[in-house]
């Protein structure tokens, strides 16, 4: 019985009366379909024969058939309840979804960290008759879409951003800035160093590269075959070994543009000690020696301040702020460094890996490039400032010698609003 075709009887006048409507030339399209529907129907044609034929789906044949034998051609013809232009989207709707974009998918019980379109479509599905935004239940996705594009609100997507969490941000901001400056003016108009005046302060800008990775290859890398497309690069297996990490340790000297390596195991305040050890053998007695870095624990241990109380007035500090590296121009040289050597690199062991950056640093340093900073130089006037303010020769009173114990850091000055009026 399920392979019989159920039938339609149509009067002839009903026949006559579909063929006129097919040929009005402002016949709605769904009026259209619904009388070829009726017409093939009453030709004894299967509801799936009928749907291939008008590339529709079998249930609005279906539908369309039950309407007919439930009240006739007229009936048939015209759209169900609730069909045909729905409600405008009103302002209400659109702040409503624009408003429901902004909140995390887990303030609603969601596991997701973002929407996506389809599940974002969905949660509004769910909940806009309960929230009175009844237009909003069955709205497309591309209108969703157009919604937040329209708002430039993009759930879908993350940009991170660095969060201010040193209250003193601006302040010791300010004192790298001056450093800077005063590196600026060091330079003559065609490059070179002008002599120092005084007592000669060496600056450098120091960081540490830790969890450096040692990896090796499983296979022999292939090269590239001239000629081809196919064997254009180098060929690498896709497989690879984890021999180990290492931390460099490094400098640049802002006026040579010079860079020191020292690559170890960890970065801990014996590292960082071996480090000023080497600087305090590189540059002349009586020197100073000053260093742009961050507030790194190594650098303010009780360890390295004992070390610091053995050569007084060999070394001054001057810290960036907190979520402040990019200050630091040793960050620039860092980004070079992965660059040119580190991408991609594969090595037998961590041996191998301290040696090749041993020998990067040997080829830059045949032609050492200066860096040069500009970022906000023209704001500080270096007659204005007082550089014994700003560097800082103990870093940790609490770790000095009691011969020492109350030489302490001086504090960066707290500028007030008047003192920034002035220099504007």
């Amino acid at each position: 019985m399920s392979n019989l075709v159920k039938v339609i009887n149509l009067s002839e006048e009903d026949k006559a009366t579909l063929e006129k409507i097919l040929r009005q030339r402002n016949i709605g399209a769904g009026t259209f379909i619904r009388a070829k529907i009726l017409l093939l129907k009453s030709g004894n044609h299967s509801n799936e024969y009928i749907a291939d034929k008008l590339d529709i789906t079998v249930p609005t044949v279906r539908l369309c058939i039950d309407k007919y034998n439930a009240g006739g051609i007229e009936n048939a013809l015209k759209d169900s309840k609730g069909r045909g232009r729905k409600s405008e989207i009103t302002d209400a709707d659109i702040t409503w979804v624009i408003s429901k974009a902004c909140e995390k998918p887990k303030d609603h019980g969601y596991p997701a960290e973002l929407w996506y379109p389809a599940s974002f479509t969905r949660f509004i599905h769910s909940i806009a008759e309960e929230e009175g935004h009844p237009r909003m239940a069955g709205v497309a996705e591309t209108t969703l879409r157009n919604i937040l594009a329209n708002a430039k609100v993009r759930p879908f997507k993350i940009s991170y951003y660095c969060e201010k969490r040193d209250p003193d941000f601006d302040s010791k901001m300010h004192d790298v800035l001056v450093v800077y400056k005063q590196i600026s003016l060091q330079f003559n108009e065609d490059g070179t160093i002008k002599p120092f005046e005084g007592t000669p302060v060496h600056t450098l800008s120091y960081d540490e590269k830790p969890g450096i990775q040692a990896t090796g290859c499983t296979a022999q890398d292939r090269p590239p075959v001239p000629g081809t497309d196919k064997y254009s690069t180098i060929s690498r297996d896709y497989e690879y070994i984890r021999l180990g990490t290492v931390s460099l340790l490094a400098a640049i000297d802002l006026l040579t543009g010079e860079a020191f390596p020292l690559v170890s195991e960890t970065h801990k305040s014996s590292d960082f000690i071996r480090f000023l050890k080497m600087l305090d053998k590189k540059y002349p007695a009586g020197d100073r020696v000053r260093l742009i870095l961050d507030n790194h624990s190594a650098h303010t241990s009780k360890e390295t301040q004992e070390y610091l109380n053995t050569v007084p007035g060999r070394f001054e500090f001057v810290f960036t702020p907190t979520h402040g590296s990019w200050l630091n121009m040793v960050e620039g040289f860092f980004s070079k460094l992965t660059k040119q050597m580190l991408m991609g690199i594969r090595v037998t062991g961590k041996e191998e890996l301290e040696g090749r950056i041993y020998q990067y640093f040997t080829e830059i340093n045949k032609v050492p490039v200066p860096y040069h900073w500009t970022y906000k130089l023209e704001d500080i006037d270096l007659e204005k400032e007082d550089i014994s303010q700003i560097v800082y020769e103990v870093v940790n009173h609490k770790a000095a010698r009691a011969c020492d114990k109350d030489k302490r850091a001086p504090k960066p000055r707290t500028r007030n609003k008047q003192d920034q009026g002035n220099k504007a």
